[in-house]
């Protein structure tokens, strides 16, 4: 173990020990092990590594070439949650990547339904893994364009990890990130802000009276992305948590 921890950790890996006990838990073999150390060490994400992510409590399948999901998106999960009523969810997760926030969110809401599409094929195939287990139906398509008919104005949940980094600022995010995560997966235009005006512009022909839009954002860009779902006609608040470094804005149809 210890072998491993130095390795892990003169390759920059700040969390070695803990990273050292994933790798050598999802290891089958001595070989296996050394393959996986040494895709570690050249960059690639931890998640890709081991195939899985943790997040919300669970355990997610995630492949190589899909966005990983961030422990702050942890709050659009528990926005989403908190603020359901009485009756059964219809939870819609758009730019799904794993599928990990749709599926966290149907695990708390027993009787939900869930719906996740994703522009990318590679995503979508990984989704299913982890959305069909819960009676989920997952999708490949743009924004709302592949989802079923019968979902406009029923939807009750709307979570939209949308691209949000400024186009020139992808450069200085982690080499984990921009290179093995899809542009697409990261890039929000000049502004950071394009992808949410798309999707903003169609959201409330699918939410049903009284139905969320929750997207991340950053925090300097919270209050213009609030203004443009108020834009688009939905109400709008910025939630934010500290200890996950997470900010939210939430629209209401």
């Amino acid at each position: 173990m210890n072998d491993l921890v130095e390795t892990l950790r003169a390759a920059g890996c700040v969390f070695a020990e803990d990273e050292a006990r994933v790798l050598r838990a999802a290891a089958g073999t001595p070989g296996e092990l050394a393959a996986m150390t040494a895709r570690r060490v050249a960059g690639e994400p931890l998640e890709h590594v081991v195939g899985a992510v943790e997040f919300a409590g669970r355990r997610y399948a995630v492949a190589p070439g899909v966005f990983v999901p961030r422990r702050r998106s942890e709050l659009l999960v528990r926005t989403a949650v908190g603020s359901v009523g009485r009756g059964t969810a219809v939870i819609v997760d758009l730019c799904c990547g794993c599928g990990a926030l749709g599926a966290a969110t149907a695990a708390a809401l027993p009787g939900a339904r869930l719906v996740a599409a994703d522009v990318d094929p590679v995503a979508t195939a990984c989704a299913r893994r982890n959305v069909e287990p819960l009676g989920g139906r997952v999708y490949t398509g743009d924004l709302f364009a592949p989802l079923p008919a019968d979902l406009r104005g029923t939807v009750t949940i709307l979570l939209a990890n949308v691209p949000y980094v400024p186009s020139a600022e992808v450069a200085l995010m982690p080499p984990e990130a921009r290179d093995h995560e899809p542009r697409f997966a990261l890039d929000g235009g000049p502004d950071g802000l394009a992808p949410l005006r798309r999707l903003a512009a169609s959201a409330g022909d699918w939410l049903a009276p009284g139905g969320l839009l929750l997207t991340e954002t950053g925090g300097a860009q919270a209050p213009a992305a609030a203004s443009v779902l108020r834009a688009a006609g939905l109400s709008a608040a910025i939630v934010s948590d500290d200890d996950l470094g997470a900010t939210a804005v939430v629209g209401r149809r």
